[in-house]
């Protein structure tokens, strides 16, 4: 056994909607494996212990703000995590045997690794949706709206239907937080506003000094089409969605690096993901990953998606 480090989430026994929470994370992450999709080691049930592999550079959001210190992420960098999480969520919604909505995707649910690898976590508010109904056109039914304000889907939230395209609106607003570091509330129409009178450069994240214009503006405008407030009139991830943002990706790669930038993150315990109902602390664990047993979740568009996915 080796002496791993790893993330451990624990949470509030009081609240019986944390428990179930807890075992649909167990559930999911427990039967399927993907390079964009954290890792569970173990877990705990009497104590409502989850074990995640570490991720270095905590999540997404506080790298954005730029938290404890830590520099702006590059837009290189950023344009390669947006891709990252695009293709973890199209294999999500591509599971069988049946798709699986995340319903809860945000900055603070994505995790870093030591080389910017981003991956999606927290899927406790997460549902398996019927083939039949996981379209843009029939969704399913759900007794309550669940995620966190301003990154739910408005149609969702209304009406209780419940579809793969409900992620796609959560999707465009972090895409537009990935550009700007800004707060969710309004950044819609903040964007939108910017690229009709000219201002679009003045939104963007000034931390950066170096964007290229052309590129980011057509991310903006990829992200503003997932963030419509019909779901019909949201783009599909697997064929308009992916594909571009893996053109902009690639663009990133493109360019040499002047130097790589490392973060030495928060020494001690420390939050890697924001949690109502959880917190995180750094452990080690004798828990070796290749040890974990358990069924696993396979893709419609697996094969695809390992030509797409940065290992």
């Amino acid at each position: 056994m080796d002496h791993t480090p790893v993330a451990v989430k624990v949470l509030k026994s009081e609240r019986s909607e944390g428990l179930k929470q807890f075992q649909q994370e167990v559930d999911v992450l427990s039967r399927m494996r993907h390079p964009n999709m954290v890792i569970l080691l173990g877990a705990c049930p009497e104590y409502g212990c989850l074990v995640y592999e570490y991720m270095e550079n905590g999540c997404l959001e506080d790298r954005l703000f730029c938290r404890n210190g830590t520099p702006p992420l590059p837009w290189t960098t950023r344009f390669r995590i947006a891709a990252d999480i695009a293709t973890a969520l199209n294999f999500l919604h591509n599971t069988k045997p049946e798709p699986l909505v995340h319903r809860d995707l945000k900055p603070a649910n994505i995790l870093l690794d030591k080389n910017f690898v981003s991956k999606i976590s927290d899927v406790g508010l997460s549902r398996l949706v019927p083939p039949s109904v996981a379209d843009s056109v029939t969704q399913y039914h759900m007794t309550a709206a669940a995620g966190t304000f301003c990154y739910i889907d408005p149609e969702y939230q209304q009406t209780g239907m419940l579809g793969t395209k409900s992620d796609i609106y959560s999707f465009g607003i972090l895409l537009l937080q990935i550009i700007t570091a800004k707060s969710p509330m309004g950044l819609t129409h903040q964007v939108e506003s910017a690229i009709e009178t000219g201002r679009f450069p003045e939104i963007l994240d000034q931390n950066v000094k170096d964007w290229p214009i052309e590129e980011a503006l057509s991310f903006a405008k990829l992200a503003l089409k997932c963030c419509e407030l019909r779901r019909r009139d949201r783009p599909d991830l697997d064929t308009v969605i992916l594909p571009e943002l893996e053109r902009l990706r690639d663009i990133g790669l493109q360019i040499k690096p002047e130097g790589r930038v490392y973060y030495m993150h928060l020494q001690g315990p420390t939050s890697l993901a924001s949690s109502s109902s959880s917190q995180y602390t750094r452990n080690s664990s004798e828990t070796k990953a290749s040890e974990h047993d358990g069924s696993t979740i396979t893709s419609a568009s697996d094969s695809s998606s390992k030509d797409r996915s940065r290992s």
